[in-house]
């Protein structure tokens, strides 16, 4: 196995949540959401773990002060998932292994899933690897588009695609493995036309295809623990599966 570093998106203040806290730290049975992910993080023992943060980032940083083996990256304006990647570079300078990518509302996901998407990046010598599952219907998830043998085109977010896209059940889950070096330069061509102005973090498997590298999605069984949290609706929701599994 390479060495792993671990990138945990933590930058956004999530408005739907109707607060003005960041989101990853609206507490579940007690404790940040984001917890929950720096927990199964460790578990895999990367080299680096980093947690990107921008809105009231202090509050973060204060928090995690005392946990071993966290290092914090700033995103000072939140200008998409590809830009918040892109500000961990600096912080990886001289790492050649595979790069986690994670976003710090998703709570569940489990140590096996997190290990099986890298082992199986592993074994494709993927450049990218993106973790993925299905719903009947995907909502407002990026939707998975593959070509006939079943290889990554490309993924779509839901604002850019078409009725016919949309239809498709399988989804990004916004969980990626990465070479380090094929992610960073990849971000340096990716570009904000799209529907949000942003700079997606998605756009790199496209770009990573077009340069003829292979990229991979890996369909988890349990799009449960996939499910990110966007509403206080959402976030009880979790918290009674907790509850139900304990």
């Amino acid at each position: 196995m390479r060495e792993l570093a671990a990138v945990i998106l933590a930058a956004g203040k999530g408005t739907r949540m109707k607060s003005d806290l960041p989101k990853v730290f609206h507490e579940i049975l007690g404790e940040p959401m984001l917890s929950y992910v720096i927990k199964t993080v460790r578990k895999l023992k990367p080299a680096k773990v980093l947690v990107v943060v921008g809105h009231q980032r202090d509050l973060i940083i204060n928090y995690y002060r005392d946990w071993p083996g966290i290092e914090f990256v700033v995103q000072a304006e939140q200008l998409g998932t590809g830009h918040a990647v892109a500000q961990a570079e600096p912080a990886l300078r001289g790492f050649s292994g595979n790069v986690l990518v994670l976003a710090g509302d998703v709570p569940l996901l489990t140590e096996k899933t997190v290990a099986d998407l890298v082992a199986f990046h592993e074994r494709e010598h993927a450049a990218a690897t993106d973790l993925t599952a299905e719903l009947p219907d995907a909502g407002n998830y990026g939707r998975i588009i593959r070509g006939p043998g079943g290889e990554l085109l490309k993924i779509v977010e839901k604002k850019d695609a078409t009725p016919a896209e949309l239809a498709i059940g399988e989804f990004n889950t916004g969980t990626f493995c990465f070479d380090a070096a094929a992610l960073f330069a990849a971000l340096k061509e990716v570009r904000a036309e799209n529907a949000q102005k942003e700079y997606y973090l998605t756009d790199t498997i496209h770009i990573l295809r077009q340069k003829g590298l292979p990229v991979r999605a890996f369909k988890t069984a349990d799009a449960g623990e996939t499910l990110g949290i966007n509403t206080k609706e959402e976030l009880v929701a979790i918290e009674k599966t907790l509850l139900k599994n304990s």
